[in-house]
């Protein structure tokens, strides 16, 4: 694997045990179009993770498009979180960075259980961000200051 992210096809299907069409449905069957195909090669457009692996921010960001939004950016999260996250801001844990929506009703860039939806101000942030093939915003961490609206989540993502 590349430091962006990227492998060969052939890898991939060895070691998932299938075939290139049944990669091919897969990626092009996907909700949230997580996977990107570039010739003989495959990864993920976003949510690259830190441990053991020799991607890095800093190669992952080159390759995706730096954009400067004007309108208010969302994470949803659950009830649980919350006040941790209104605490100490989001974090990306063990991923290289923290995954955020263009828009309230995006279907990418939330998490599976949707309780509420964080507005995040993104001249607030102090840093770039970054926009994946897939229309999800990344950036490396969301201060607590940046989170400006609190929304109830009517239905899951």
């Amino acid at each position: 694997m590349t430091p962006d992210g990227w492998a060969a096809i052939d890898d991939v299907c060895a070691l998932l045990r299938m075939d290139r069409t049944a990669l091919d449905i897969a990626v092009e069957q996907n909700d949230k179009a997580r996977l990107q195909v570039d010739g003989a090669r495959i990864r993920a457009c976003q949510g690259h993770s830190n441990d053991g692996m020799p991607v890095t921010r800093e190669a992952l960001e080159n390759s995706w498009r730096r954009v400067t939004p004007a309108e208010l950016l969302w994470h949803g999260t659950n009830l649980a979180a919350l006040d941790a996250i209104l605490r100490e801001g989001l974090r990306p844990g063990r991923r290289t960075h923290v995954h955020l929506a263009p828009a309230q009703n995006s279907p990418v860039g939330k998490r599976s259980r949707v309780d509420v939806l964080l507005g995040v101000d993104a001249g607030k942030l102090g840093q770039p961000v970054f926009e994946a093939p897939n229309g999800v915003l990344l950036v490396r961490s969301v201060p607590p200051e940046a989170i400006c609206r609190v929304e109830k989540e009517i239905t899951s993502a």
